[in-house]
């Protein structure tokens, strides 16, 4: 495939840009593959290119019931960060947001990663100490973070409203090389980088069954016929569950709904993220001009890809204390993705009691951000059986009693 630069972009100018090449195949699907990974979402992407890249299997198919990358990855708000609290939690998590910062030049694909920097606002004194306690263990775990003054939020963000009745703030949480990325050019660009290698990323094909055979996985059922693999990669968010039960087993987790909204386009007023969690919500500005805006997750189990009104209202209004602007914009548009939680609000990357399947879900809410690291960690445990980032991610977990508890450590119920 044709590598993307400047010389290519002239080049096409002269001729209509007649002569771009289609981004990705459409295979149809062979009878036997080395891996199959279900889900064609930005992680089961990332883990397939990182297959290929740095294991050397490119016998690959990555299957989605849907099109590629309609599910949570063009579905979120973009937000790339990696201070938590937990060791496990911020390895993979700034594993992920340093692959960001190379993603275009090792995809050959501009993601539009924008390290604008992300602040977590503390609006009460328990946020205080728990934002200068996570600053403390971010410096231990060599994660670039600092607790920041009222003074210097408002340097950042000069719209804020940093003296509100209600929601004061009183400091925040700042990761300058956290930020944003576009989600759909990272579906794409992993989509064309693995197509480039060889693998089939198959479309329109939604899987009704996973046969086994001695414990051991030896294929997949779906719309297109039955498929043959040795490994199979679970990798499906919300339906990780519901792809669990067909393959004989269960997961600790629950699904429900995460909405989000923008804002009609506006001039340049914020070029950062702000986190408020006391009242759960979070602000970005796009390129386009528009105020992406998100906020918690449903409070009962549902599948929607809806917005509600409701949930909306009550997003909104509490942040427009702390930016007046919002209220007197319009909503242009509201959506919602399907996110999978876990008890401890942690992921899961894990063996599973079937031989050769391998599930990777529970992102919750932040998802996106661990898109590279992700793919990078499961890649290698599929490969080789066992990887560093994923250790302390098993499924088992729940039964040992040995919790990664980030709900907790984020002082807000995700």
């Amino acid at each position: 495939m044709r590598r993307f630069s400047a010389f290519a972009i002239a080049r096409e100018a002269t001729r209509y840009h007649s002569g771009w090449e289609r981004h990705w195949r459409a295979p149809t699907p062979k009878k036997k593959y080395d891996v199959i990974i279900v889900g064609a979402g930005g992680h089961g992407l990332a883990t397939a290119w990182h297959l290929g890249k740095h294991c050397g299997i490119t016998n690959v198919a990555v299957i989605e019931k849907g099109w590629l990358g309609g599910g949570n990855t063009g579905r979120n708000t973009t937000i790339i960060r990696s201070n938590y609290l937990q060791d496990p939690s911020a390895a993979i998590y700034e594993k992920s947001r340093s692959l960001y910062e190379t993603m275009s030049q090792d995809l050959n694909y501009n993601v539009m990663f924008s390290p604008r920097g992300v602040i977590m606002l503390a609006q009460t004194h328990h946020e205080v100490r728990g934002y200068q306690r996570t600053a403390h263990a971010n410096a231990l775990q060599g994660v670039t973070t600092e607790w920041i003054n009222p003074a210097r939020v408002k340097e950042l963000c000069p719209i804020m409203n940093i003296e509100g009745p209600r929601y004061p703030v009183l400091g925040g949480l700042w990761q300058a090389r956290g930020g944003t990325a576009r989600h759909d050019a990272v579906a794409w660009g992993y989509a064309r980088a693995c197509s480039d290698m060889g693998m089939d990323i198959i479309q329109q094909c939604e899987v009704k069954g996973v046969r086994t055979q001695d414990g051991k996985v030896v294929g997949v059922e779906t719309t297109k016929g039955a498929i043959d693999c040795d490994k199979l990669g679970m990798v499906v968010a919300g339906h990780a569950s519901t792809l669990a039960e067909m393959a004989g087993f269960r997961l600790p987790m629950e699904s429900v709904a995460l909405q989000a909204l923008v804002s009609e386009p506006i001039k340049p007023c914020m070029d950062i993220v702000v986190m408020a969690n006391t009242v759960h919500g979070y602000l970005s500005q796009s390129d386009k001009g528009e105020m992406v805006i998100g906020g918690g997750t449903d409070g009962f189990n549902n599948y929607t890809q809806r917005g509600s009104f409701h949930h909306v209202e009550e997003t909104v209004r509490a942040l427009n204390e702390t930016f007046p602007i919002l209220s007197r914009l319009k909503m242009l548009r509201q959506w919602g993705g399907i996110v999978d939680v876990t008890g401890d609000r942690s992921p899961i990357l894990s063996k599973t009691p079937v031989e050769g399947v391998f599930v990777n879900c529970g992102w919750g809410t932040g998802g996106f951000k661990a898109i590279p690291g992700s793919g990078f960690a499961m890649a290698e445990l599929m490969a080789k059986g066992a990887s560093p980032l994923t250790d302390e991610f098993s499924m088992y977990r729940f039964r040992e009693g040995k919790f990664i508890d980030e709900s907790v450590a984020a002082g807000v119920a995700h």
